[in-house]
């Protein structure tokens, strides 16, 4: 039997997305005989969470803008010995756009390179989404100004570039990822004029039990809070930014307090100078592929059973797609996804007792993030904030007007009427951006838009797909 012949005979899994769901995913799978293709689009494993400087920086301590930077190095050595072991091959700077079923398995369509041009096709027996989920922000006068970045954008910025866009910011939005963005930023030199969340007290006191069941969590919050204090941060919980003003650039913010039902407390609206507003509304999961390949959804979360399988045959699903819950909850699920798929590869059947300590901390960390969701939900009259000219859908230029009238005049019904009615969506990010924002003024529930494709692919990569050998 020759090389090709002994390795064609070993199961072969494709894991999608390198970073704490795929990596956990990929080294579990890999130690228990199955052969692994890990495709990422970053240069370098590690995701948005693991997110290193670029090598030519030289940081001396890239260890200082993250926390968990153990469980990073075990996955980034794990990674590496499969590697060199031939087990694993890790496919950096491809963008996989397609996921094609064949009756004998399955193949992984992907663009290589920044250029995102050269075609590239991998195959595989079974297929594990670890695509991670992305940000929603929500729409408020002046958000396109130079200078309002989103919360996670500015985190990438810090921590790929070791740069900050600006020496005074605002951090504003809901969500946990506001408090490790506040001390980063703060951390670096900025001036962290605000910490603006929309979230109030109380909404922690009415879920208090179901978050004191995570004490390491609740020590974790309290660890930055200690931080934005030793940094003189201002919190303002309970508040929200309704404007951002500035001619060429942002130059200052308007907050004001909400009250109980989640509007603009009259008489309560102030200005603060900045130069740099990060904002975010929490994330969403990626599901693209998974809406792609009709895997079932739960809401905007992929379906998946105890195994970490989606509704597919073939299928796993693990981390931030299958419901935003943090790296912890995505390590357990990376775990328990790969040693699943391994078994079920092997024809060996799942062991769960192998995985009930992973399986325990995924029950708990998902009751947990089930209640913060809870706690950290939008203020519920945000579209009050937007005027008829706020620009909604950035790459159409579509402004809440346009989306009104949709409705009122022209009596557009759901998302997809007014999509075609204003064009809302039809852009470059094909709705990712705005598609919460236009749900939420349409008064719609927002869908998820099954795409033939993940991302924009080059007419001549389609012309020849299916000509590539197996990468």
């Amino acid at each position: 039997m020759t090389d090709r012949e002994r390795k064609a005979a070993v199961p072969h899994l494709a894991v999608i997305g390198a970073g704490p769901a795929g990596l956990a995913a990929t080294v579990a799978a890999a130690a228990h005989g199955v052969r692994v293709t890990l495709l990422d689009s970053a240069a370098e494993a590690g995701g948005q969470f693991y997110r290193q400087p670029a090598s030519e920086l030289r940081a001396r301590r890239p260890q200082a803008l993250h926390h968990q930077w153990r469980a990073w190095e075990r996955l980034r050595d794990g990674l590496r010995t499969h590697v060199e072991a031939g087990v694993v091959r890790h496919l950096a700077d491809h963008h996989v756009w397609f996921v094609e079923r064949h009756d004998d398995g399955w193949t992984v369509h992907a663009l290589l390179g920044p250029e995102q041009e050269e075609p590239v096709e991998v195959r595989a027996d079974a297929v594990l989404l670890a695509t991670g989920g992305y940000e929603k922000v929500l729409p408020f006068p002046g958000w396109t100004l130079p200078g309002v970045v989103t919360a996670g954008g500015a985190q990438a910025m810090l921590k790929g570039t070791l740069a900050v866009s600006g020496r005074t910011a605002v951090v504003a939005g809901t969500g946990p990822l506001l408090l490790p963005v506040a001390t980063g930023l703060a951390a670096a030199g900025v001036e962290v004029a605000a910490l603006v969340e929309s979230a109030g007290p109380k909404a922690f006191v009415r879920r208090s039990r179901a978050l004191a069941a995570q004490p390491g969590k609740v020590a974790e919050g309290a660890r930055y809070a200690a931080r934005l204090l030793r940094h003189r941060v201002r919190l303002l919980t309970g508040h929200a930014v309704v404007a951002a003003h500035g001619t060429e650039r942002l130059e200052a913010v308007t907050v004001a307090a909400l009250d109980a039902e989640g509007r603009g407390r009259p008489g309560t609206a102030r200005r603060i100078p900045c130069d740099t507003l990060a904002v975010g509304h929490g994330l969403l999961p990626h599901t693209d592929l998974a809406d792609t390949l009709g895997c079932r959804l739960d809401g905007t979360d992929v379906h998946v059973d105890d195994e970490q399988r989606t509704s597919v045959p073939g299928i796993w699903a693990a981390g931030e797609t299958t419901g935003i819950g943090g790296a912890a909850l995505s390590l357990a699920e990376g775990h328990i996804a790969g040693r699943s798929a391994a078994a079920r590869l092997r024809g060996t059947g799942p062991d769960l007792r192998a995985w009930a300590a992973a399986a325990r901390t995924r029950t708990r960390l998902r009751a947990f993030f089930t209640a913060l969701d809870s706690v950290y939900a939008p203020p519920a009259h945000w579209t009050e904030q937007v005027t008829d000219d706020t620009v909604v859908c950035r790459c159409e230029e579509v402004t809440g007007g346009a989306i009104r009238a949709a409705v009122t005049e022209l009596g557009a019904g759901d998302l997809r009427t007014v999509k075609l009615l204003t064009r809302a969506g039809m852009g470059w990010c094909q709705g990712r951006v705005c598609g919460p924002a236009v749900a939420g003024l349409a008064g719609c529930e927002p869908t998820p838009s099954r795409r033939p494709f993940a991302r924009p692919v080059p007419l001549g990569v389609l012309a020849h797909a299916g000509e590539s050998e197996d990468q």
